[in-house]
């Protein structure tokens, strides 16, 4: 049997019998969930391309090199590369959801991407962890990517964060950039590279114009179905639809509100703040940039999250009790930095 028709008849065996992982070279590059493939040629060195929702490759096939219940790894050739590579399908017992990718798995994605698209430069380092003391934000990846000398800041956004995170990332970005060029002086940052999911870059790249022109910086989508990263035009920002809401509106809103909101700001009058949503109608009520109160029609709703109840007679403690306890752990000075109150939404604390 060739090494195409043996290739077809052991991946039609191992993927029939349950779910996958995928490794290339140690490290996760997709779930393998819903994977579809195709062996193409018929000689000794066919081609494998592989495709799901968040992974798309296509290797040429050296050899088999292990096959048993729990793994089959194959000996690979990608382009441009010299020396073989390890593609592994490992068993695994249950199927992780979409909104389950691990920050650790998708700072590996992500490193993969960034070799696949920048293939002139080197991944230096990848982090998701946060760093507060210099205000960087967990919800990112962030990075260095080296060319010889020179090196470019790179801070990239997971799929399925919320469009805050998204619209926010600029100034984590900025951020990064600053702390990059300080910790190494000695060096060239040459410029910044922002990575967003697909179709979520268009309120970011309105943002772009009130950077400075001699700013070298570049704007990226990732597209997931053929895993690449799209660079996006920042001008062509202006072909959206845009939208101004008249600032009567918002005044109209907030003075419907605020008789009703004035207890509740009195108790804390320098942290929190008053956040009208003219279309839904809404007023925000936010502690040091974290939403905890919500006035809708004469109602007021508070709570963190999702888990929100309706301001009554009954509940007058229980409101008293959350503002104690923000007022307690969501300062600067708060004893302990590892709260929830305190660790919640660091990119609105930062901006308010």
């Amino acid at each position: 049997m060739n090494l195409a028709k043996e290739l077809e008849a052991s991946l039609k065996e191992f993927l029939a019998a349950g779910l996958v992982d995928l490794h290339e070279n140690g490290g996760r590059t997709s779930f393998a969930s819903g994977l579809s493939w195709e062996v193409r040629g018929d000689g000794e060195k066919p081609l494998l391309h592989l495709w799901a929702e968040r992974f798309n490759v296509t290797r040429r096939v050296l050899a088999i090199t292990d096959y048993s219940e729990q793994r089959l790894v194959l000996a690979v050739e990608r382009f441009g590369r010299a020396k073989p590579e390890r593609l592994e399908f490992a068993r695994r017992e249950f199927e992780r959801g979409a909104r389950q990718l691990s920050r650790k798995e998708f700072c590996e994605q992500l490193r993969a991407l960034l070799a696949e698209q920048f293939p002139d430069d080197t991944v230096e380092s990848l982090t998701i962890s946060a760093d507060l003391g210099h205000s960087l934000s967990g919800n990112y990846a962030r990075g260095l990517l080296r060319r010889g000398s020179v090196r470019y800041a790179v801070l990239a956004a997971p799929p399925g964060e919320s469009s805050d995170t998204t619209d926010n990332c600029l100034t984590f970005a900025l951020l990064w950039l600053s702390r990059a060029r300080q910790s190494h002086a000695g060096g060239t940052i040459a410029g910044l590279r922002v990575i967003l999911p697909k179709n979520t870059a268009r309120t970011v790249a309105h943002r772009f114009a009130a950077l400075d022109s001699r700013l070298a910086i570049g704007l990226y989508e990732h597209e997931p179905m053929l895993n690449v990263l799209e660079r996006i035009d920042p001008r062509s920002a202006g072909n959206v639809d845009t939208w101004l809401v008249p600032a009567r509106e918002s005044e109209s809103l907030l003075q419907r509100a605020r008789q009703s909101l004035d207890t509740i700001i009195g108790t804390e009058p320098d942290s929190i703040s008053l956040h009208p949503a003219v279309q839904t109608r809404e007023v925000w009520l936010r502690f040091r940039g974290l939403s905890f109160a919500c006035w809708n029609d004469g109602r007021i709703y508070f709570g963190i999250g999702e888990c929100r109840r309706e301001l009554k007679t009954t509940s007058q403690k229980d409101l008293k009790q959350l503002l104690e306890d923000l007022a307690r752990y969501r300062h600067p000075l708060a004893t302990d930095a590892r709260h929830a109150l305190y660790r919640a939404q660091p990119e609105r604390w930062l901006e308010s």
